[in-house]
């Protein structure tokens, strides 16, 4: 029976803006609140944390305090390559060496923390490592950059996991961890045994992939899937959704996927519901999830297995629709 561990990324639960409403479409919030509204979730016992916005190296004996007084465990820290001006040109391939020293500093301090507070994941989201132009880029020498920054970062602490979340575009045009092929490959160049990958479910749509079988890729070239967030989109772009509310068979796919290759890591919330309530989008979004993990540990096996053999589409067919509407 597989039983994830659910966690939510802090921010999820506060107010969200966007490119248009900057200021947000709620009050803000504490860090304390924020603690205390993803503590209100059932069936969430982890905290994802993003660099500089919540947790820097100077705060983390009050975010330590706020671990302990909401009883989560802190399962990743993403650190900060995306926001600031300073990456706009990229991060781990910016042409300054000390932009990218800086990138690697930042990470290598986000080890450190994440090491001292339990934590055993380090997910990257290199979202300014791109380009936006034809005859703008070096493909082959922004890939070495990019590769050595992660080398050096995994060496650094083999302690710690380093786990790269991949996404096709946004916000630049193109992104050189684009995909889940990609990114495989990237890591297979880092060579380390502390460097993964993340599935974005929302990120992996937007790349066209079949995420369940993005699960059995990283399963099959070195077991490489550290971490996983969690949202829904329209395919068209990351818009951050309720889980499951606009691919659900396909999440369901995707948990069966999860279980049969024994994954055992964090199920994280990425979402950011703008005019929604935060706290309760993101409650939604864990009743979606466990309530799609209830149907597939409801699945005979045998019968899903069967059918796998086969490849009879009738037969899967048949299957699902009796057990979601039974």
């Amino acid at each position: 029976m597989f039983k994830p561990n659910f966690s939510v990324i802090l921010s999820n639960v506060g107010n969200c803006c966007d490119r248009f409403c900057t200021e947000g479409y709620s009050a803000p919030f504490t860090l304390h609140q924020l603690f205390d509204r993803v503590s209100t979730i059932e069936n969430v016992n982890g905290v994802e944390l993003i660099g500089e916005f919540h947790i820097t190296s100077a705060n983390v004996n009050e975010i330590r305090n706020e671990l302990e007084r909401t009883n989560l465990k802190l399962v990743s820290i993403i650190p900060e390559h995306f926001a600031a001006r300073k990456y706009g040109k990229g991060a781990f391939i910016s042409k300054d060496a000390e932009i990218r020293n800086s990138a690697i500093v930042h990470t290598k301090e986000m080890m450190d923390a994440a090491a001292e507070l339990g934590c055993p994941t380090v997910s990257l989201w290199p979202g300014q490592d791109g380009y936006d132009y034809f005859f703008q880029a070096d493909y082959l020498k922004d890939r070495e950059l990019f590769i050595d920054a992660i080398k050096q970062c995994c060496t650094y602490r083999k302690d710690i996991n380093i786990a790269i979340e991949y996404k096709p575009k946004e916000p630049r045009n193109r992104s050189y961890a684009s995909n889940v092929t990609n990114t495989i490959l990237m890591t297979q160049d880092i060579g380390e045994k502390n460097c993964g990958v993340t599935i974005d479910f929302g990120h992996a749509l937007v790349a066209y992939e079949n995420v369940a079988e993005s699960v059995a890729l990283l399963k099959k070239y070195g077991d490489k899937l550290f971490h996983v967030h969690m949202n829904d989109n329209y395919t068209l772009w990351d818009d951050d959704m309720i889980t499951g509310t606009i691919h659900t068979i396909p999440y369901m796919e995707f948990f069966y996927w999860l279980d049969k290759t024994n994954y055992e890591g964090y199920i994280s919330t990425d979402q950011y519901p703008y005019r929604e309530d935060s706290l309760e989008a993101v409650r939604e979004s864990v009743e979606w999830m466990t309530a799609m993990v209830n149907v597939v540990n409801k699945m005979d096996k045998n019968e899903v297995e069967s059918i796998l053999a086969t490849s009879d589409a009738v037969a899967a067919s048949r299957m699902l629709r009796k057990y979601v509407f039974k």
